[in-house]
């Protein structure tokens, strides 16, 4: 479904991401994992087109998408939940979820979309008329996720899902990632917990200063005396 092939990005003479290659296959997740300024962030922003790629491809559905405006990556089927959450505070619920479906026009399928959110997290229901910036962290991680599955995405990137919550929401969102995976959404998840990420997703790379240096099957990955060492704080 996503495939990268030697995609370096810059930031003026600051080269952030060098000659990364990867590839997502249709309704898998996969994560990168890598310390603060390793440079997953901007490959996600690479892959949306907030970014531009300095060099290499990116193919989504063997088509290549770098060069597209963000809105035209959402439309082919790419939506992203921007590390931080990013609602829009002043907004209620209901008004950030709508939003998230600009791209549509099929009102039934939206009123349909609303009402699975409502259902995957029962507590934006009871918000719905409620200012998002009000909201807690979790739910405003949750609104996060509803928000960019209103545009109906093949392709769900998330930017640090779990950052900032407390244990028992981190694990009712990763709950909540693995059931719209097995819905049929790809998912590519960057996460700071690299175990949880790790015991979610299916396939994992590794990044350090713009490059991948390892990747492989999570159960592989998970075994592996460097990620152990460097990621899971075991020796």
């Amino acid at each position: 479904m996503l495939e990268l092939e030697g995609v370096a990005v810059s930031y003026g003479e600051v080269h952030a991401v060098r000659g990364v290659s990867l590839r997502l296959e249709a309704g898998r997740i996969a994560c990168l994992i890598g310390r603060n300024g390793a440079g997953k962030s901007t490959i996600l922003m690479a892959i949306s087109g907030i970014v531009p790629a300095a060099a290499g491809r990116i193919l989504f559905e063997g088509k290549q998408i770098d060069g597209l405006s963000p809105a035209a990556i959402v439309r082919r089927g790419v939506s992203q939940v921007p590390e931080g959450r990013r609602v829009f505070p002043l907004l209620t619920v209901q008004e950030n979820l709508e939003l998230g479906a600009f791209t549509r026009r099929d009102r039934g399928g939206i009123a349909a979309d609303l009402e699975a959110a409502y259902a995957a997290f029962p507590i934006l229901a009871e918000r719905r008329k409620q200012a998002a910036g009000t909201l807690s962290g979790g739910e405003q991680q949750m609104l996060a996720i509803s928000r960019a599955l209103m545009a109906r995405p093949k392709l769900l990137l998330l930017d640090e899902p779990s950052l900032g919550l407390a244990p028992r929401i981190v694990e009712q969102i990763f709950e909540a990632l693995a059931a719209i995976n097995g819905q049929g959404t790809t998912l590519f998840l960057i996460e700071q917990n690299a175990q949880m990420a790790l015991e979610l997703a299916h396939s994992g790379y590794v990044l350090e200063n713009g490059v991948v240096v390892l990747s492989g099957a999570s159960k592989e990955l998970r075994t592996d005396d460097r990620v152990r060492r460097a990621y899971l704080g075991e020796t």
